[in-house]
């Protein structure tokens, strides 16, 4: 919620209404103000506004100061409300501010009429006036307003350009806070690097991003295709905007930080007790699964990328696998991967090297992999060696929106809580989930290619191991916290 000296009505319930001033809640009786003293006194005091207030971005009369781009969807200002109407097969409409901002914290309401709609804020955005028939295509960050049973309202999308980078399943806390058929505030802090999202006072998404330090604001009325929604409308209630130094909102101290610069943390990583495996510069943090040192070939550190070396594609034939300095019991692992054209790696955890193996080093593994040319996509059972799959346990349960294409990078997340339950994370999708050591974990090994090994995947802590497998493959942004 804001640190500002605004004002709103919230909930009604009972005989209650409740008053939130300096994100304090004070009970007042609904019908108060009956009572002419306290009546004065109260309203006197408060001053309580209108719900659509003057700001310095919206003058609460009309649209001077906006433009549209895009679709033909249609603008209007109504009882000091933006009122925006779908239009069938427009494509995305846009109302955007005619100037750009660079740090700026904006609090707005926002209502669908219908639940199979769609809409959003640009932050910092721009267009391509060239584009869409002369009417432009808008391009930026968006902050999503999505009624759906998926619940993304807050997640951060790349409008037409990077697409996902925060969907909201990557910060389960912050699903459930959307009411439908409802204004639902939404809080955009963009500040620095750093965008950062509420939605009814709780903390959504947090990107660090040094992509376009400025742009203008949007407010989006989706393309509705042909479905029978003409004329449906969402409204958007300007609540505050507040434009370079301002006081920033309190953020959660567990919801995850999808952070797009290289090798660094951010504050609130750092609070979070984030701690960089790779400084993207040495080896240093790691050394050869076989012993002695960094590997001194098969594997290059150059442009902030720690790379794997092509050679004969095969298992730890070259510089071998890597493995970090440091074991782990319990812990939350991001990395970004970056995959060549029919490539194979993984990243595994809980390796001992008390295995005795020819190839690779044993441990459990998040496999990195081209599904489409490699062919060890199509062994194992049932798709369980594919990308993000516990490898040869547990297929990732993935969908094609979430995979970057073959040369971009992707974000992998490994957690492992003290109670041994594991989730692989995948570019924000969770993909999958078990339990170190359960009945069900163990009846997968005894019918997997590791059978033989004793209490595989058991260990009560292992090093983590970046896999050689002679393809060229790249990593970056590797962290890590223990818990």
């Amino acid at each position: 919620m804001p640190g500002n000296v605004s004002l709103q009505s919230a909930n009604v319930s009972g005989s209650f209404r409740t008053i939130l001033w300096k994100n304090s809640y004070l009970p007042v009786m609904k019908n108060v103000c009956r009572l002419p003293l306290i009546a004065t006194i109260i309203c006197a005091f408060f001053a309580i506004p209108s719900v659509a207030q003057k700001s310095k971005v919206f003058n609460g009369k009309d649209l001077t100061g906006w433009k549209t781009l895009g679709g033909v969807a249609t603008y209007k200002v109504e009882d000091g409300q933006i009122v925006g109407y779908c239009v069938p097969n427009t494509g995305n409409t846009f109302l955007a501010t005619e100037k750009e901002y660079g740090d700026f914290a904006l609090e707005i309401d926002i209502k669908l009429e219908d639940s199979a709609m769609n809409s959003g804020v640009q932050t910092r955005s721009h267009v391509d006036l060239s584009a869409n028939g002369g009417r432009g295509r808008v391009y930026g960050r968006q902050v999503e307003m999505d009624p759906t049973s998926r619940r993304w309202s807050g997640g951060i999308y790349d409008e037409q350009r990077r697409l996902w980078l925060y969907p909201l399943s990557n910060n389960p806390a912050a699903q459930a806070a959307y009411k439908p058929n409802e204004f639902n505030r939404i809080r955009i802090e963009c500040k620095g690097n750093i965008t950062r999202t509420w939605i009814n006072g709780v903390p959504a998404s947090m990107v660090v991003d040094s992509v376009d330090p400025t742009g203008f604001i949007a407010l989006q009325v989706h393309d509705i295709g042909n479905k029978p929604l003409a004329g449906k409308r969402t409204w958007f209630r300007i609540i505050d905007f507040q434009e370079g130094n301002f006081k920033q909102a309190a953020w959660s101290k567990t919801a995850p930080v999808v952070n797009l610069l290289p090798n660094t943390l951010s504050p609130d990583e750092q609070k979070l007790g984030f701690r960089l495996l790779f400084d993207g510069k040495t080896g240093a943090g790691w050394q050869s699964a076989r012993g002695g040192g960094f590997p001194k070939g098969g594997w290059q550190i150059a442009d902030g990328e720690l790379r794997v070396l092509p050679s004969t594609g095969g298992e730890s034939t070259n510089g071998g696998d890597i493995i970090s300095d440091n074991k782990y019991k319990a812990f939350e692992l991001s990395f970004q991967f970056k995959l060549t054209p029919g490539a194979n790696s993984g990243v595994k955890y809980f390796v001992t090297l008390e295995e005795k193996t020819n190839g690779s080093a044993i441990g459990l593994e998040y496999q990195v992999l081209d599904d489409t040319l490699h062919p060890d996509a199509k062994l194992g059972r049932d798709g369980n060696r594919t990308l993000a799959s516990l490898y040869d346990l547990i297929k990732a349960n993935k969908t094609k929106n979430f995979l970057k294409p073959i040369g971009e990078w992707n974000y992998g997340r490994v957690v492992v809580t003290p109670d041994n339950h594991v989730q692989h994370w995948l570019n924000g999708q969770l993909v999958v989930e078990y339990v170190r050591g359960s009945k069900e974990f163990r009846d997968l090994v005894a019918i997997s290619k590791y059978k033989d090994w004793k209490n595989f995947g058991e260990a009560t802590e292992g090093h983590i191991l970046i896999q050689d497998h002679g393809n060229a493959v790249s990593y970056r942004n590797i962290i890590i916290r223990e818990l």
